[in-house]
């Protein structure tokens, strides 16, 4: 049975007054992805993440959480900011990057209840380090009045952004986590200024621009386009108003890796940086909106999920061989047109929401609990095999994240989960709509499922958890939802 190690309960109401505000802020003053193949690249990718998450998690000091009273109601209130993250062309080239095609941006969601706040910020980056997780929450939380252990800081995962690396491993380094800081103070300062009373609606619809990138090739499963695998086309959408009706952020959830440009090197030479299919699909339902709303991309079950079109992508030949190709330049119309695609599903199912009273008969929650799972040696998989030993050596604890807003639910953990395992639990879930989120607290590897390791695919072999961690902590989410609900 897994072992529960902490527990945190935070609970609020949702009614309100009735103001309007602004809460933007414009830009101011592997294939793996194991191994980090881009040039000049110095680290692994999936090593990197694997090693922050623990202390990024320590750091939060929700270890010693304990559980809290409810607050008395006096009414939500929200407020969202974004800001851009400056690289200048004297920070290049930055962990290979030579030029920035579209800004990377730090967005936030601040919540608050009488005297309580939370916060919830996304950056489009791969993942982020555990000393610049603690930056930014010092930061919020000093702008904010949110205890650290309620900011929430997660990634899109796009892969065409530099890593965040420790400060002391070079001046460059601590330059760019810098530039991320002050990001940050613009974004939650814009998030505090535009504080109002607010009310919150949801929404599905579907879009069709992710594939599972499991196939079955001449020497094993490998990456590539897998048609037949699951792929959830869901997009899960979440809208704050203005008590006016008026929408101030609106969240999108999806299932894909955002990877359109992953390691594809331009014509001249140059690997750009971008926000990519997350930052697409931002862009342009900010855009419908005039820039009043802040929108926020919140990365689902990605482990297994690439984009349906990529630049530089794998191709499987009739003998079942497998070779990649690099659409260099004309890369940035595949990603222009399925971020459009992304982004226009989400405004249509915006459009379609309607938010109604004050919303004093709703609750939310928020729960952080963690679940013991098995661990094995994480593999850098750089091709298909048919044999893998997935033998257990140690434990590790996995946390889980669970914001109740009304009908909705927003499930989140640092791994990146599979297709099946978020469909197992949005399908057993109470709540009528429920967002499954990989990537929190600046992400973990590969969760893989059952089918998964039986196949001996490229995310089980990436994955440090042992088969039948994916299934526990579905499990533990199931039960967690379940308690919430009633």
């Amino acid at each position: 049975m897994a072992e529960i190690q902490w527990q945190k309960f935070t609970e609020f109401s949702l009614c309100g007054l009735n103001a309007k505000g602004k809460a933007v802020v414009s830009k101011n003053g592997n294939e793996g992805e194991s191994d980090d193949t881009r040039p000049g690249g110095p680290l692994h990718r999936r090593s990197f993440l694997g090693g922050s998450i623990a202390a990024a998690v320590t750091a939060t000091s929700l270890a010693g959480a304990t559980t809290a009273d409810a607050v008395t109601s006096t009414g939500l209130k929200a407020g969202a900011g974004r800001a851009a993250i400056d690289i200048p062309p004297s920070l290049l080239p930055l962990d290979g990057f030579t030029t920035v095609h579209d800004d990377l941006y730090v967005r936030i969601l601040l919540l608050e209840n009488g005297s309580r706040r939370v916060a919830l910020a996304v950056l489009d980056l791969t993942s982020i380090s555990a000393e610049a997780i603690t930056a930014m929450r010092t930061i919020i939380a000093k702008a904010s009045g949110v205890a650290p252990a309620d900011i929430v800081v997660t990634v899109t995962h796009t892969f065409s952004a530099p890593h965040v690396q420790a400060t002391t491993t070079s001046t460059a380094a601590a330059r760019y986590v810098e530039q991320i800081t002050k990001a940050t103070a613009t974004a939650i300062a814009a998030a505090v200024e535009g504080l109002q009373p607010a009310r919150v609606g949801f929404g599905t619809g579907k879009c069709d621009v992710n594939v599972n990138r499991d196939v079955l090739t001449a020497d094993g499963w490998w990456l590539g386009t897998g048609e037949a695998g699951s792929s959830d086309k869901s997009v899960g959408v979440t809208r704050f108003d203005h008590l006016d009706g008026n929408p101030l952020a609106i969240l999108m959830n999806y299932s894909v890796q955002s990877s359109v440009m992953m390691e594809s090197v331009m014509a001249n030479g140059d690997l750009p940086v971008t926000a990519d299919l997350a930052g697409a699909a931002v862009q342009h339902l900010e855009k419908q909106y005039g820039g009043d709303v802040v929108g926020f991309f919140l990365v689902g079950s990605c482990g297994d999920q690439s984009p349906a079109f990529r630049s530089k992508r794998y191709t499987i030949d009739k003998d079942k061989k497998w070779s990649q190709v690099d659409a260099q330049d004309a890369g940035w119309l595949l990603l222009t047109v399925q971020g459009e695609r992304l982004g226009t599903e989400a405004v249509r199912v915006s459009e379609t929401i309607r938010t109604s009273g004050d919303g004093s008969g709703s609750t939310v929650r928020l729960v952080t609990d963690t679940v013991t799972v098995k661990t094995v040696p994480g593999g850098h998989p750089t091709g298909p095999t048919t044999t893998y030993d997935f033998t257990p050596t140690g434990t590790a604890d996995v946390p889980i994240w669970i914001l109740r807003a009304g009908n909705g639910a927003f499930v989140g953990v640092s791994p990146e989960l599979s297709t099946d395992t978020a469909l197992a639990i949005k399908k057993h879930s109470p709540f009528p709509h429920t967002a499954v989120m990989s990537m929190l607290e600046g992400g973990s590897k590969n969760m893989a499922e059952a089918q998964s390791y039986a196949r001996i695919t490229y995310e089980a072999v990436d994955s440090s958890y042992a088969q039948g961690a994916a299934e526990t902590v579905a499990a533990k989410i199931g039960t967690m939802l379940h308690s919430l609900r009633g």
